[in-house]
């Protein structure tokens, strides 16, 4: 087989990658460089096989990459990342023609902006007084799921991104998370009344898609290289070494490269963006087998007739999935026939769209609870705003069931928040 020639730019890009935090020759180095480009498994795998190839630090490091790469024919899938320059922008998004347009936008001086985009990767080994984020943990099934939430200056920075820049760029019609006239009922409605419902989940969805990825969505949409670049780096962020405390090792070595944050305002579109070719593809795939497919974040479902060949499916959605660069995460893949109960985003589909019977239940009796104790006795998981937190469970309820809202609403207007 002919060997694909290794374009110049990629290795450009990987040698730019080595150089933002002033990296050694190590295979830990190395691997959190391709970490920006495929998954953390993937990453480890090339680093090792480089060190094999270049056991010490090359004397140029970019022709040395692109002779590297030539060797190792599994990073070829990169290369779809590397967008040409484009010569006009698409979407109707906003001029950018250098940093200082950039710091421009956000409202901030061009010292700030690179301080708040950490290029080098400074702020990897400061305590969380000094990091861009504030880290919360909550407890999960399977360990800690972590939050990381961006502090007042960069979330407006990142707010004004995803409004001005983010908002007009089209995701895939299967896509209905964090998306425009869109929500969970419209992602759970098409599956109603199948005779099959099959859910796969991505595991470690946000922080699987690393800074490179992110790049290449401002690359197509037109932005030179330094625009990108900037701007991908105001949107990602490598954890913390502090904040990594009870985070299981896989998850952590994604968690310590920039990657998109869960809790950033603009991560929810950029990972639809970037997740936009596997839609393609899996809708591809469903449309050709009489399958109906949609996705919710991290959460792909798919019906269709009870002959449907659903060992075909999962695998063909494990490689599609895996080629894309995302893991499936076996233990929450789910099949349900019609005689079971059909469940997405938490919305039984058996028949309609509609929440569980018990949580619209468990709903009622806080709220009956609230209005004879008060709401501030109710609040045992200490929300900081609990009138908010159950107005939304409410909205969740009655999106699906007009009745149901109603009934909930009249409780919860007598219930004495205050107290």
């Amino acid at each position: 087989m002919t060997r694909r020639a290794v374009p110049p730019q990629l290795a450009d890009l990987l040698a730019d990658e080595f150089d933002a935090a002033d990296r050694t020759w190590q295979r830990s180095d190395l691997a959190e460089v391709f970490g920006s480009f495929v998954n953390a498994v993937r990453a480890e795998e090339l680093a090792q096989r480089v060190i094999a190839l270049v056991p010490t630090e090359p004397v140029d490091r970019r022709n040395s990459l692109r002779s590297i790469l030539a060797e190792l024919p599994v990073l070829q899938r990169v290369v779809n990342l590397v967008e040409p320059a484009q010569h006009e922008l698409r979407f109707g998004v906003p001029e950018l023609t250098d940093l200082r347009s950039v710091a421009s936008m956000l409202n901030v001086t061009p010292a700030e902006l690179d301080w708040f985009a950490d290029r080098g990767g400074w702020l990897r080994n400061s305590t969380e007084p000094l990091t861009h984020y504030r880290y919360l943990r909550r407890p999960k099934a399977s360990g800690v799921r972590l939050i990381e939430a961006p502090k007042p200056r960069l979330r407006e920075m990142q707010r004004t991104i995803a409004r001005k820049v983010l908002a007009s760029v089209p995701a895939h019609p299967a896509c209905h998370g964090f998306e425009k006239e869109c929500s969970a009922a419209s992602f759970a409605d098409p599956h109603t009344g199948s005779d099959v419902v099959v859910r796969v989940d991505l595991r470690n969805f946000f922080s699987s898609i690393g800074v490179g990825r992110v790049r290449a969505v401002y690359r197509a949409i037109g932005y030179d290289y330094a625009i990108a670049n900037v701007l991908a780096h105001i949107c990602t962020t490598a954890t913390a070494v502090s904040a990594l405390r009870g985070i299981d090792n896989q998850h952590a070595s994604l968690l310590r490269m920039p990657h998109l944050a869960q809790g950033a305002p603009t991560s929810p579109r950029l990972a639809n963006l970037i997740a936009r070719n596997l839609d393609r593809r899996v809708a591809g795939y469903a449309t050709k087998h009489d399958l109906t497919y949609t996705r919710y974040a991290d959460d792909l479902a798919f019906s269709g007739p009870a002959t449907t060949d659903v060992d075909a499916l999962l695998w063909a959605v494990s490689h599609m999935v895996d080629d894309e660069g995302f893991t499936v995460n076996r233990r929450k893949t789910s099949v349900r026939r019609r005689h079971q109960r059909q469940l997405l985003a938490g919305l039984v589909v058996n028949s309609q769209p509609r929440a569980p019977r018990e949580a619209y239940d468990a709903l009622r009796a806080l709220l009956h609870n609230c209005a004879r104790t008060g709401a501030h006795e109710q609040n045992t998981d200490g929300h900081t705003d609990f009138r908010a937190h159950i107005y939304g469970r409410i909205a969740w309820i009655g999106e699906t069931d007009p009745r149901r809202r109603q009934r909930l609403l009249d409780m919860a207007a007598r219930v004495d928040w205050n107290r």
